[in-house]
């Protein structure tokens, strides 16, 4: 009896510790499992600002070149633009605006910096800073929406500075 009580403790201590291993590999696979999703997750994160970067390109070259077909193309046919120069508000919609960008003509001088893009799902806003667009400064805040993996500006509000 006290070998076969033997035996069992044995085969008991010796399942535990196999079973521990065991545990602990799954364990480890769903740390592993749980790194790759985060780093998946920061990587279409990160994609997804890129894209934003990416979708704000032709109105921050139009700034520079003063094309307004291309400033256009960054809007949703529905976009809306609103601020102020001098004092005197202007409300607009992209085709409005792309006229104006136009009538600015080009500001070969011009810099910009996206301060910032916060994205939620298929929607972002972002903030764009310019310097020397026909001698003004700007400070704009997009907000865009994603439809069919494109993504395009919804509406636009900005300030002058000190043109207002």
């Amino acid at each position: 009896m006290n070998k076969v009580f033997i035996l069992f403790i044995g085969l008991f201590i010796t399942h535990s510790s196999f079973a521990q291993k065991e545990g602990n590999k799954s364990h480890n696979s769903v740390k592993t499992i749980e790194k790759m999703e985060t780093k998946n997750s920061d990587l279409q994160s990160f994609n997804e600002y890129q894209e934003i970067a990416t979708a704000l390109q032709p109105y921050i070259e139009s700034a520079r070149t003063g094309d307004g077909k291309l400033s256009r193309s960054a809007f949703y046919d529905h976009a809306h633009i609103v601020g102020s120069i001098g004092g005197e508000v202007y409300n607009m919609t992209a085709d409005q605006f792309g006229g104006a960008v136009e009538s600015g003509g080009p500001s070969e001088n011009v810099k910009h910096q996206i301060a910032w893009i916060d994205i939620s799902g298929p929607a972002a806003a972002a903030k764009v800073e310019f310097i020397d667009w026909s001698g003004v400064r700007f400070t704009d805040f997009f907000v865009l929406y994603k439809q069919d993996g494109k993504w395009l500006i919804s509406g636009k509000v900005y300030n002058s500075h000190s043109q207002n």
